[in-house]
């Protein structure tokens, strides 16, 4: 049985040159193919792909696997043509206005077609080969275009069949949607079909198979205690029980229409939906779920909405590079404000995108913005390593950056402080897990790693290295101070920028471990300061300042005076008279303290990172936080389960 896994490492764990052999309980030993695609800046492995072949497992066995360190020589592999030697054949048909557009991944190969190798070694060899769908006379369509990344375990003779399709070319003139009945056939069978398929334009679908036979039944189960301790996924707190009902509950919603292709999973159509949700934070709810506890329902929802992130018109592709359009290419480009403001003035091009095609749909069901964006595919390219994830992430960390008027982001530096304050967070979030994971040899790691690098550099100059910063360590740029006829800023998305931060730096960035030491001072601030009452420290809005035009306010006395009511004011702060002021349990914080989405629990990762900071009164907050005398069940959903390491 093959096995193909993403793994991550701590820095220092595993070298490059090192080799990995899997070693079960019972001491036998399976040879390991590590394909390493990211390092640590002391040039350990910091990401890689692993494959093994697994002499035998039982139905419902479980075995454990302990990867331990070799020097054996490393393999090498092989070339595509190896697939035609044992009669592969794989392909991808549209029927449009009666018109049929094929493309077969054995007929690129067979002409000698470009192709990208993903896995080389003496286990898996994968390679991706693309091309447009063309008509029987020869005419390629201008739009859609088939990815194919085929894995081939050459001792099996099995391949594990992975097909994109795209409707996706950035600069492509006349984008639109599509309908279309689709067919993907392997080894002659047609094993998809889709009649009457619309594909809106600038996304893409995905759909597995396998050659020679499924090969598919292994569920891989990671190390959770170490990808926590690796620091490359936050600290989600491991003695939280996740009942049986959240499996059964996200299986029952893993059903019809929503997951076939153009389908959005777990997603919410609307993102720009207000109110508590499980898709938000730095993982959403299902897949902190499977990241607690490697639960096979969890991984298919988590993995599935992944695979059906693609559907969204969010998606645009270089021709020229064939990769996510990149803004470090493209400084002016943008999805907002007019094609005038994309002129570059170095090219004296407009890097506009082209508007729809004259008479045809653009609709989508789906509306997609940077405030209310779940974390997609960075996990799920973790623990498995598969390129479409790779992408899926990175066409998500750009679109965020590239979707504001150049000018207002200062074109090539993407920054996002115009945005909502959420939306800088979760884009920050995205952009930093790009930089991080992208492989080294990818020309996109420099790109958003610049990027991030300009981010962070504007934050500090605002806020860490300026003397003159607001005394309460809140973003109180014009796109935050939004609240209360632009007197307050809301906390709680407050809280979301700074756990974003904090996850950026424990991915190791100078310049976010620096802003944290600033940032996360707030959360701390609104649990100790005598000034206002931590029972209220996760309040909905906070003003900070008279009007619009007022100075700042300078102690947060100033601020809950403003913020809160006279009557309230007067309470013995955690008093039972408090309590029944609130109509709360003694010791109970307001804002929906029993809800997994309520706003103390929006605050839980922004204080525990805090603490992670080693800033003055952190532990001290905590503790107070953690005292508090009603939480939520995280069992339920556990997206803002973060506790200090």
């Amino acid at each position: 049985m093959p096995v193909t896994f993403g793994q991550v490492f701590a820095a220092g764990d595993l070298m490059p040159a090192d080799s990995l052999v899997g070693r079960f309980n019972d001491g036998t030993e399976v040879p390991l193919q590590l394909d390493v695609k990211a390092t640590h800046p002391d040039g350990s492995v910091r990401h890689a792909v692993v494959s093994g072949l697994i002499p035998s497992l039982n139905a419902s066995e479980t075995r454990l696997l302990s990867l331990m360190k070799t020097n054996a020589p490393h393999a090498s592999g092989m070339g595509p043509k190896t697939l035609l030697l044992n009669g592969f054949s794989s392909s991808v048909h549209a029927t449009i206005n009666g018109v049929r557009y094929s493309v077969s991944a054995d007929d690129i190969i067979k002409t000698g077609g470009a192709y990208q190798t993903w896995l080389a070694g003496a286990v898996a060899n994968e390679w991706q080969v693309s091309a447009p769908l063309t008509s029987a006379d020869g005419v390629a369509h201008p739009h859609l275009t088939a990815r194919f990344a085929i894995r081939w375990y050459n001792d099996i003779k099995k391949a594990r069949v992975d097909v994109t399709l795209e409707n996706n070319w950035a600069y492509e003139p006349n984008p639109q949607n599509f309908t279309y009945d689709a067919e993907v056939m392997v080894r002659g069978a047609v094993v998809y079909s889709k009649p009457g398929l619309t594909h809106y334009h600038h996304s893409r679908w995905r759909k597995v198979f396998w050659w020679g036979g499924d090969a598919s039944q292994a569920l891989i189960k990671h190390n959770v205690g170490y990808l926590i301790a690796s620091r490359a996924v936050p600290n989600y707190d491991q003695s939280v029980v996740v009942p049986e009902a959240t499996f059964t509950e996200l299986k029952s919603k893993w059903t019809g229409a929503a997951i076939e292709p153009m389908g959005i999973g777990m997603a919410i159509p609307y993102m720009p939906s207000t109110g508590g949700r499980v898709d938000l934070g730095l993982l959403p709810g299902w897949a902190a779920t499977y990241l607690l506890t490697m639960e096979g329902r969890a991984k298919e929802v988590t993995l599935g909405t992944a695979d059906l992130a693609g559907s969204w018109s969010s998606h645009y592709r270089d021709k020229n590079t064939d990769r996510p359009v990149s803004l470090i290419d493209y400084p002016y480009m943008t999805i907002a404000g007019i094609p005038t403001d994309t002129r570059n003035p170095v090219t004296k091009q407009l890097e506009a995108f082209p508007k729809c095609a004259l008479g045809a749909s653009c609709s989508s069901p789906y509306t997609y913005d940077s405030a209310h964006q779940p974390a997609f595919a960075y996990l799920p390219y973790l623990v498995t390593g598969d390129y479409y994830y790779l992408e899926e992430l990175q066409f998500w960390a750009m679109v965020n950056v590239f979707g504001t008027n150049p000018g207002y982001r200062n074109n090539i530096q993407g920054l996002l402080e115009p945005e909502q304050v959420r939306g800088q967070a979760w884009s920050m979030r995205t952009l930093a897990e790009a930089a991080f994971i992208t492989p080294d040899s990818d020309r996109l790691k420099s790109h958003f790693a610049r990027i991030l690098t300009s981010n962070l550099d504007w934050y500090n100059k605002a806020y860490t290295d300026n003397s003159a910063a607001n005394v309460f360590n809140v973003l109180d740029m014009k796109s935050a101070v939004v609240y209360n006829n632009r007197r307050g800023i809301a906390p709680w998305q407050d809280d979301f920028f700074t756990s974003a931060i904090g996850h950026a730096a424990e991915l190791g960035f100078s310049g976010a471990q620096k802003l944290l030491s600033w940032k996360a001072k707030a959360p701390v601030i609104r649990m100790t300061d005598p000034g206002i009452c931590w029972i209220d420290a996760a309040l909905y809005s906070m003003n900070i300042r008279d009007s619009e035009t007022s100075p700042l306010y300078k102690t947060m006395s100033q601020v809950a005076d403003a913020s809160e009511t006279a009557t309230f004011r007067s309470l013995e702060c955690g008093s039972a008279a408090m309590a029944s002021f609130l109509k709360l349990k003694v010791g109970e914080m307001t804002g929906y303290s029993d809800s997994i989405a309520g706003y103390p629990s929006n605050m839980q990762p922004a204080l525990a990172y805090a603490v992670d900071a080693r800033l003055p009164n952190a532990a001290a907050a905590w503790s107070k936080f953690m005292a508090r005398t009603v939480k939520p069940n995280y069992g339920n959903s556990p997206e803002f389960a973060i506790v200090p390491r």
